[in-house]
């Protein structure tokens, strides 16, 4: 009896207990992982503030260009158009229009231009250099599409280091648990736990970190391809227009 009292008292006394939580994990874990992790969770952060900037961006963009582009097909003249610019600050298409018309308007104040009588007998200028409004059209659309890309390098940046980051912390936890193992002569789970815990923690984080950042890149360069797209069809209706009622043949 005595012996079986004994044995159920010192039954809880040999219970170890290791705390395996998440905040546990990341006191636990040593400086350089704890840096890893504090890197992958700034990365995280400024991507997730990247996307939300962008999707809010892109959102304007489709609804300012609808707005212009309805505008702009049911106006009786370039002119008409341009004395409502202003009504679409969102719009890079209306960007690239304005930039298209300013500059038709320098080509025809310049010595490019000439008078040529129309079937009625009024002179309307017929005009040369349309090079230069190619031009004009061209860096405007590479403009637009440069403030388009802005900071999508940081996403893809994000999304290919952060894995590696993440897998460097792995190592150190794993190398954390074998030297733990060295020390104390032991394999048990209360040595072994806090390397492997913050090993896995590490892996965790980075790909929580890179997962969104690819995901949203490459829906957000595909944004800009259509965007791409768009801005230089309008630019190919706008000089076809200009051909016809401004150039010489």
């Amino acid at each position: 009896m005595i012996s079986l009292i004994s044995i159920a008292y010192a039954a809880p006394a040999a219970k170890v207990g290791v705390k395996a939580g998440v905040w546990d994990s990341i006191i636990q874990a040593s400086f350089v992982v704890q840096l890893l992790l504090v890197v992958l969770i700034v990365l995280s952060v400024v991507s997730w503030g990247i996307i939300i900037s962008k999707r809010t961006q892109f959102k304007r963009l489709d609804l300012a260009n609808t707005a212009f582009l309805d505008r702009f097909w049911k106006a009786t003249s370039l002119e008409a158009v341009f004395e409502k610019i202003a009504e679409f600050p969102d719009s890079n298409v209306a960007r690239v229009f304005k930039a298209a018309y300013l500059e038709l308007q320098r080509i025809a104040e310049s010595s490019l231009s000439s008078k040529a009588p129309t079937e009625v007998g009024e002179a309307v200028p017929r005009l040369s250099g349309l090079d230069n409004l190619e031009r004009a059209l061209r860096k405007t659309v590479d403009t637009e599409l440069s403030s388009a890309e802005s900071r999508l390098n940081f996403l893809a940046t994000t999304g290919s280091t952060s894995p590696f980051i993440g897998l460097l912390g792995t190592v150190i936890g794993i190398m954390t648990s074998f030297s733990q193992i060295a020390s104390t002569g032991s394999a048990s789970l209360a040595v072994v736990a806090p390397g492997i815990a913050e090993a896995l923690l590490s892996t965790a984080v980075g790909l929580f970190a890179a997962i969104p950042a690819v995901v949203a890149y490459n829906f957000y360069i595909s944004r800009t391809r259509k965007l791409e797209m768009d801005l230089n069809n309008f630019s190919s209706d706008f000089l076809n227009i200009a051909k016809r009622n401004f150039f010489k043949e």
